[in-house]
């Protein structure tokens, strides 16, 4: 029976990846670190209000088989720059360094499939940034997974998202071959991809992009 700490489970992949973890049987706990509380209950399930500015102070629970960082923000939701690397670069670190000194043996990161930390574009390079350096942690296991547009039922209204998700869904018929990764995909396939690479409990550091992440879910 697996202990699994899961941070961003309010999220869209997050919330997903929750239910999914929830009803595998090979699950004995759920740990989610939230900001917020998440508004459900389940027996397997325990919550922590945390302050991820002070998640050293959380290390004695993040302990068990593996842990899932679907942390994450947006231009829109987070304009200050510095405030979005503390969103997307320190905390996701910070947690996988916290897993590695626990050795725990999986860690699971939702990154994007632009991320390069050698990039112009301060987004995508922060995120190159984090796996770059979560990359140089001590996992068994490591998954990034690297989706295109992401896309399904969010708590908020993002203009932009559902724009682009209008956009995509015209456009994805045409991706094909090399481009295909570039397809949009439904935060719930990354979940479930994500749920089943877990339970796979494989030896090394891999990388998924949207049309690899299709095929594991």
């Amino acid at each position: 029976m697996k202990k699994v700490i899961i941070a961003g489970a309010n999220g869209l992949v997050g919330s997903h990846l929750l239910n999914f973890l929830l009803s595998e049987n090979e699950v004995e706990m759920v740990v989610a670190l939230v900001r917020k509380p998440l508004g459900i209950t389940h027996p397997k399930l325990f919550q922590e209000i945390i302050d991820f500015n002070k998640i050293c102070s959380y290390s004695g629970l993040i302990n068990g088989s593996a842990v899932f960082c679907c942390l994450g923000s947006t231009r829109a939701k987070t304009p200050d720059l510095d405030d979005y690397r503390r969103v997307d670069y320190n905390y996701p670190l910070s947690l996988a360094q916290i897993a590695s000194k626990n050795k725990i043996e999986q860690f699971h990161l939702v990154s994007a499939i632009g991320a390069n930390p050698k990039s112009k574009n301060f987004y995508v390079r922060v995120k190159g940034e984090v796996e770059r350096d979560i990359k140089q942690l001590n996992f068994k296991s490591l998954h990034i997974y690297k989706p295109s547009l992401l896309v399904g039922e969010r708590k908020e209204k993002r203009l932009l998202e559902n724009t682009g998700h209008y956009i995509m869904k015209m456009l994805n018929p045409f991706l094909t071959g090399r481009f295909e990764k570039y397809r949009s995909i439904k935060g719930e396939v990354v979940a479930g991809a994500m749920a089943r690479q877990f339970l796979k409990d494989l030896n090394g550091t891999f990388l998924y992009y949207s049309d690899q992440i299709n095929k594991l879910a």
